[in-house]
């Protein structure tokens, strides 16, 4: 059994129904970037590093294959929501790199992850049956990708008929373990999830005519894991019994209160607050909210013997416990929230030493200006932190300076190990140090900062994060000279990249900051 995208919400959940199956001798985990191997369920699974984006997979993939019968196709990319052309690559290309690297393995089973979102548009609650057209919503991106996989799947089914080949449609996918990563997909870092934890607001806003439906990840996973089981073939609905509405969702989260917004008021204050990055869910999500149709997932229960074990409303609750703490795995996906890139025990050993046809001088110069852009940029977060104390974004600040700081460790260690010394003060290190010190304001604390500066403050830092995320690239076409794991590099540039969108929202609240403060402050002195 191959699982590929085993490190993500649903992944996770297949691996743990996995490993208590009888009919399933061994698995093959496949993802991009690989799990701690040595955690929980991820020790269960042999595994393998693939981006499926790429064409150069199949071959990759086809080898794997031939060692299963069967293949869980789950990988899917929902973030970042910009870059279109990369969404595509993965969630359309990439499967069907999977479907055709699977078919010459000689694979003779394949269930595949698509969605309710893949259903074109209904405006009432009439449940559906899989025979409802799969044309999508336009104004979704991700409903866009997903009809287009249907469309993949359909041809492929029909050219290899001898395949079978299932396509799951679940509704939205829950678990207390994906609450961190949920947050950070879609509610964004500046989000006080936390605070859900012992507090539940009075009343919660909420779009009006909302309903939708869930599913908790442990059930999807047992219907994937019955799928392959009894080799089944065509479209399954996947879903709890009950709708999560307004109503419920505002007994769940909140105090039983609700205020229904209209729709037509949220879209583009959804839309303003996405494209500010205040939070990285788009409007196409609204319009999935609203116009997906209610599954009937009776076809489910009759050929895969399927009923699910935990109401919508309880995937919910679980999740909601989730993101208020956290919580997660050892998997890069589902990291938990403030948990650092698990990067440092990827470190060579004391006796590793770089090949003979690298320049040691130059890499060496290179690893001691990205260290000293990273000493800078560690100073210049700090000196942030203390201006955004007792503000909304503080936690935002410290968790990026923290992140910086792992990384200059692991950094100063990883040249250490290199065969050459620490390096001594250079000169970008005594350029940065004079950038800073130029830069340093005479006051501390938000009262001795004008919020102007704030802002420009935190515009510097996302050029010095841009510029550490191509450093990490370098090293990266340099992984295995440096006896690095090119995971390890490739985890770096995703946190810095996270690192960036956060300090994009950071100058965001500035730059709104600064703009009021500037009619309070500096209106009185062109009175005098």
């Amino acid at each position: 059994m191959a699982v590929v995208g085993a490190t993500g919400n649903l992944g996770t959940a297949v691996l743990n129904q996995l490993q208590s199956t009888p009919e399933v001798a061994s698995v093959l985990g496949i993802a991009r970037r690989l799990p701690d191997v040595d955690a929980a369920p991820y020790s269960g699974a042999q595994w393998l590093s693939a981006d499926i984006q790429f064409e150069e997979s199949r071959s990759a993939l086809a080898e794997a294959f031939a060692s299963v019968d069967s293949v869980i196709h789950l990988a899917w990319l929902i973030q970042p929501n910009k870059e279109r052309d990369l969404l595509r690559r993965v969630n359309v290309d990439g499967t069907r790199h999977v479907l055709e690297a699977a078919e010459k393995a000689g694979v003779g089973h394949i269930a595949v992850a698509s969605s309710v979102g893949a259903y074109s548009p209904v405006d009432d609650d009439r449940p559906r049956g899989e025979d409802w057209p799969t044309g999508g919503i336009p104004t979704s991106h991700y409903s866009v990708d997903k009809a287009a996989q249907e469309r993949v799947l359909d041809e492929f089914a029909q050219a290899h008929p001898e395949i079978a080949v299932a396509g799951l449609r679940p509704g939205l996918i829950f678990q207390a373990s994906a609450g961190a990563e949920i947050q950070r997909y879609f509610a964004g870092t500046w989000a006080p999830v936390q605070v859900l934890s012992s507090f539940r607001p009075p009343v919660l806003p909420l779009p009006k005519g909302l309903r939708t439906q869930a599913v908790h990840a442990d059930d999807v996973a047992a219907a994937f894991v019955q799928a392959v089981v009894r080799r089944a073939h065509g479209a399954f609905n996947i879903c709890a019994d009950d709708l999560l509405t307004a109503e419920t969702i505002s007994q769940i989260v909140g105090q039983g209160r609700h205020l229904d917004v209209p729709g037509a008021a949220l879209r583009p204050l959804l839309r303003a607050a996405h494209r500010a990055r205040v939070i990285p869910m788009d409007e196409g999500w609204l319009d999935i909210a609203h116009r997906v149709p209610v599954m009937d997932s009776s076809r489910a229960e009759e050929q895969l013997g399927w009923r699910p074990q935990k109401s919508a409303a309880q995937a919910l609750e679980e999740l909601i416990h989730g993101m208020a703490r956290g919580s997660g795995t050892e998997s890069v996906p589902l990291r938990p929230r403030s948990t650092p890139v698990a990067h440092q025990r990827e470190l060579p050993g004391q006796e590793h030493r770089l090949p003979q046809h690298v320049d040691a001088l130059l890499l060496r110069q290179y690893m001691a200006d990205h260290l000293a852009g990273a000493t800078a940029g560690l100073d210049r977060i700090l000196q942030m932190a203390e201006n955004f104390v007792d503000t909304p974004v503080y936690p935002e600040v410290s968790a990026v300076a923290e992140g910086i700081r792992s990384e200059h460790a692991f950094l100063q260690e990883l040249m250490k190990r290199q065969g050459f010394p620490r390096p001594p003060f250079s000169t970008a290190l005594t350029w940065a140090g004079e950038k800073v010190a130029r830069l340093k304001p005479n006051g501390r604390g938000p009262a001795g900062r004008s919020p102007v500066r704030m802002v420009l403050e935190a515009e510097l830092m996302i050029t010095a994060v841009t510029g550490k995320m191509h450093g990490w690239k370098t090293m990266l076409d340099h992984a295995e000279a440096l006896g690095v794991a090119p995971a390890v590099f490739e985890e770096l540039i995703e946190a810095a990249e996270q690192q960036r969108q956060t300090l994009g929202e950071v100058h965001s609240y500035a730059a709104q900051r600064a703009f009021r403060q500037g009619e309070e402050t500096f209106e009185p002195q062109k009175q005098q």
